[in-house]
């Protein structure tokens, strides 16, 4: 049996190394060796920039793994909805694996998001990050704006809407108002369900002046999320646009100690009501 922890994939080693961060305290956790995959991108990065060991992308792996006899894996998604990558390209992908090396089971872990399992988990990490960076900036109170990355399936986005009605609750003491946004939307209005988009709601009235907290629903650092990434220009153009703005952003829940609990949860989960793909 191998057990991957699998994200989507970056051309930044950054979040490279912190896939392989929480994958080694998650191993330490369950008492079980975690490998961490990506789907795609991150085998391009330069390996001299990951410690010398080149990352892997999750198809190459499990080929390998199958030419070794290995006929057993236990997958944690490292993401936090039901995303396409996980619930379309991996089945297709799947299905010419199985065709190549015969059958084999892929025993899939829920999502960190899942209502079928899922407590305020996430909410009260995101929550956390907010107070903190309350305390660091010297604030009592700020409006909040809970930003993902934006998604072609309304499921993904229901997951980052939902997580702000928690918010509005678990931080009811010291937020003045909470709004839901996306960093970036495919265009037209089939995918408007992402609005508002991050830039429009910092013009908005209550989010266009003084000191916002921007509450990162990310989980790996990289070209959207980094310290100079997309969020973090969006931020900077918001501010040049309306003088007096300050947009604070917060730590990416993958980075946070509870991310291990909820995975090791999820791992759990796989052991005993696991959905095979």
């Amino acid at each position: 049996m191998r057990t991957l922890l699998v994200d989507n994939g970056s051309l930044r080693p950054d979040a490279v190394l912190n896939l392989r961060a929480v994958a080694a305290r998650l191993s330490e956790r369950v008492g079980e060796r975690v490998d961490p995959v990506s789907l795609l991108h991150s085998s391009k990065i330069d390996s001299a920039l990951l410690g010398g060991e080149p990352a892997q992308t999750w198809e190459r792996y499990t080929k390998a793994c199958l030419a070794e006899g290995e006929r057993a894996f236990t997958l944690l998604p490292f993401f936090f909805g039901p995303t396409g990558a996980i619930q379309s390209y991996m089945p297709e992908r799947l299905a010419s694996l199985r065709k190549r090396f015969g059958n084999f089971s892929l025993a899939r872990a829920p999502f960190l998001f899942d209502e079928a399992v899922s407590t305020d988990a996430l909410a009260r990490m995101v929550a956390e990050n907010v107070r903190r960076t309350l305390r660091e900036k010297g604030l009592t109170r700020a409006p909040v704006v809970l930003v993902d990355h934006g998604s072609p399936l309304p499921a993904v986005t229901y997951v980052r809407n939902f997580v702000a009605g928690q918010l509005s609750l678990l931080l009811s003491d010291c937020m003045e108002r909470i709004a839901a946004a996306s960093m970036e939307r495919r265009e037209g209005d089939l995918f408007a369900f992402n609005d508002p988009l991050l830039g429009h709601q910092l013009s908005q009235p209550g989010y266009n002046r003084g000191d916002v907290i921007i509450a990162m629903l990310f989980l790996s650092p990289g070209r959207h999320a980094g310290p100079d990434g997309d969020v973090a220009e969006i931020c900077a153009a918001a501010e040049a646009r309306h003088p007096g703005l300050r947009c604070h952003m917060t730590d990416l829940v993958g980075t946070q100690p509870g991310i291990i609990d909820l995975l090791a949860t999820r791992w759990t989960t796989a052991q005993t009501d696991p959905v095979y793909l």
